[in-house]
């Protein structure tokens, strides 16, 4: 990506990021009436623990794209974030991928423990619904939108969406022998929810089908490419660089882009995908759209 791709991107990222983390930081910097302080300090922990915010970011542009000033999408963009901050507690626990290191930090169920650990990931998958949906509201959107952007939520969340991919992912009796298993994953673990981001942006800001569809499909091949340069970058990559443990893969005998296909192939897959991705948006954004850049970026990234 040239220079100015990429300060481009970097200032539309950044500048998104920054209304993102003052609009979290509003919530967890203040004591949660009848919660236990505990559990609030367990959850606020890993909700500010770092990371890119893409979920949010996506969920905001979308919504701008359309028509809809980004703040009044910024209560589903957050809920987006605590259900990816839900899955990635249980990803991380013993249970699951049981992992020490999560965006260079301890993971939760090490500094909380377990129980207390799987009960913040809990807690902040059933507050997403509650925090998208009140806020929402006092935003006085139509009623259809805020249900068919909290109906595709919903879905992205459950066993179609991140609990089926999980169960793909880490249950041996659920794995494939099937090469199309691995797409699957991808889609069910890593794309739905960039996809519920941009739909549900969109749909908040009454877009018709063929704008939903083109950002639906955006999200699909953004994240089948982000799962297969992630799977690149546990080969490839270190612990330090990543902010997470590198090698896990193997070590647990996953079922990889890389183990399906070869690094190669992988790789070459990663650039086919971020083609399909920017192609979605022909007709919706022009070619200087950062969601464009996105797209490379991703594909490019180290960590």
């Amino acid at each position: 990506m040239n220079p100015e791709r990429q300060q481009r991107l970097k200032n539309f990222l950044e500048e998104r990021r920054l209304w993102i983390e003052d609009a979290l930081s509003s919530q967890c910097e203040v004591p949660w009436e009848e919660v236990p302080p505990r559990l609030q300090e367990a959850m606020v922990y890993s909700l500010q623990a770092g990371g890119k915010r893409i979920r949010p970011v996506l969920c905001l542009a979308a919504a701008e794209r359309c028509g809809l000033a980004p703040r009044r999408a910024m209560p589903l963009a957050l809920a987006h974030e605590w259900i990816h901050t839900a899955s990635l507690i249980h990803d991380d626990l013993p249970c699951m991928d049981d992992d020490d290191l999560r965006r260079g930090k301890p993971t939760n169920h090490r500094v909380f423990g377990e129980a207390l650990a799987l009960l913040a990931g809990d807690a902040l998958l059933a507050w997403a619904f509650e925090f998208a949906l009140e806020g929402l509201c006092r935003e006085e959107l139509p009623a259809p939108q805020i249900l068919g952007a909290l109906q595709t939520f919903a879905r992205a969340v459950g066993p179609r969406g991140i609990c089926g991919g999980q169960v793909r992912d880490t249950d041996p009796q659920s794995r494939s022998e099937d090469p199309e298993d691995v797409w699957l994953i991808a889609r069910t673990k890593t794309s739905v929810l960039l996809e519920s981001a941009l739909v549900g942006g969109a749909l908040l800001a009454g877009a018709g089908p063929s704008v939903v569809s083109a950002y639906r499909h955006y999200g699909t091949h953004l994240g089948t490419a982000f799962q297969i340069v992630d799977d690149v970058l546990d080969v490839l990559g270190d612990s330090a660089t990543l902010g997470k443990t590198a090698g896990k893969d193997a070590l647990q005998g996953k079922r990889t882009f890389v183990s399906v296909y070869g690094l190669e192939r992988a790789k070459e897959l990663a650039e086919q995908e971020s083609r399909l991705a920017v192609a979605s948006l022909e007709g919706i954004c022009p070619e200087d759209d950062p969601l464009v850049d996105l797209v490379e970026s991703l594909v490019e990234r180290t960590r």
